[in-house]
C-alpha cells in the first residue's frame, strides 16, 4: 500500500512539475509578445502551486515593471533577491523599480564595530556558520587524539596548537551563528502596497499622523497590534501603519 502511495505521490509531483514548466513557457511567450497582464496570470498560477524560484519572481517583477505597477515590481524583485542575493540582473532591475517610488528614504550608517560585525556575520547564512562549527568540533577531536597518541614532541606541539585553534574557531563560528540567527529574526521587511498610507503615532485611526508613505517603499516590521503594524524606515523614522497597506516579504 505504501509503495502505491509513493508511486502516486511521485506521479503527482512529476505531473505538477510538467504543468508548471508548460505554464512558465506560456508566460514567457506572452511576455515576449507584450501581453504582460496575461503573463502575470500565468506566473501567479505557478505560485499558487507553492512553487517558487528566483527566475519566477524576477519575471513577475519584470512584467509588473512593464505595466508600471510600482509596488508589485519592487516586491517581486525583492523576493527574487532573497533567493539569489548575488544576482546582478535582479539588483539592477530592482534599482530601476525603486526609481519609480515617490518616497526618498535616507539610510543611517552603521557604527564602525557594528558594521564590521554584521558584515562578517552576513558572509554566510545561519546554516553555514552551524556547519562550520561542527567541522571545527571534528577537527578539534582529531587533533586532540593526535596530540594524545603522538610520540614526537613536535607532533604533540603542533597538534596541541591546532586543537586550540580549532576550538577557538568553533566558538567563533557559534557566536556568528547565533548573531546571524538574531539578525534574521529581526529582519521582517515589507513593501507598502497602498498608493498612499498615513503612518500614525499610535495603533489606531484617531491618533496623530506621523508621516505619509507611498507604494513601493520598503519598511521593517517591528510589532503588531490588531490590524496595525509598527514599522521603521532606514532613516530611523517609525510609526504605525494599517496591516492592509503593506505586504510582508
Amino acid at each position: 500500500m505504501k509503495q502505491i502511495l509513493y508511486i502516486l505521490s511521485f506521479l503527482l509531483c512529476f505531473g505538477l512539475f510538467a504543468q508548471n514548466k508548460a505554464l512558465f513557457e506560456q508566460a514567457n511567450a506572452l511576455y515576449n509578445e507584450g501581453k504582460y497582464a496575461e503573463a502575470i496570470n500565468k506566473y501567479e498560477a505557478i505560485l499558487r502551486t507553492k512553487n517558487q524560484s528566483a527566475e519566477l519572481y524576477f519575471n513577475l517583477g519584470n512584467a509588473h515593471y512593464k505595466l508600471s505597477n510600482v509596488a508589485p515590481s519592487v516586491y517581486f524583485y525583492e523576493k527574487a533577491l532573497q533567493l539569489a542575493p548575488n544576482d546582478a540582473d535582479i539588483k539592477n532591475n530592482l534599482a530601476f523599480a525603486k526609481n519609480m517610488t515617490i518616497d526618498a528614504v535616507g539610510v543611517i550608517p552603521e557604527a564602525g564595530l557594528s558594521k564590521i560585525l554584521n558584515r562578517a556575520t552576513n558572509t554566510m547564512p545561519f546554516d553555514g556558520w552551524a556547519k562550520a562549527a561542527i567541522v571545527f568540533v571534528f577537527s578539534f577531536v582529531i587533533l586532540f587524539l593526535i596530540y594524545y597518541f603522538a610520540y614526537s614532541s613536535l607532533r604533540k606541539r603542533l597538534a596541541f596548537l591546532g586543537s586550540i585553534a580549532a576550538l577557538t574557531l568553533m566558538f567563533v563560528s557559534l557566536l556568528f551563528a547565533f548573531h546571524k540567527f538574531n539578525l534574521d529574526k529581526k529582519d521582517q521587511p515589507a513593501i507598502v502596497f497602498a498608493k498612499e498610507s498615513k503612518v500614525k503615532n499610535e495603533p489606531n485611526s484617531r491618533s496623530e499622523e506621523s508621516f505619509i508613505l507611498h507604494e513601493g517603499t520598503k519598511v521593517q516590521v517591528l510589532d503588531s497590534v490588531n490590524n496595525w503594524k509598527k514599522i521603521k524606515l532606514q532613516d530611523g523614522k517609525a510609526g504605525w501603519i494599517s496591516s492592509a497597506d503593506i505586504k510582508a516579504l
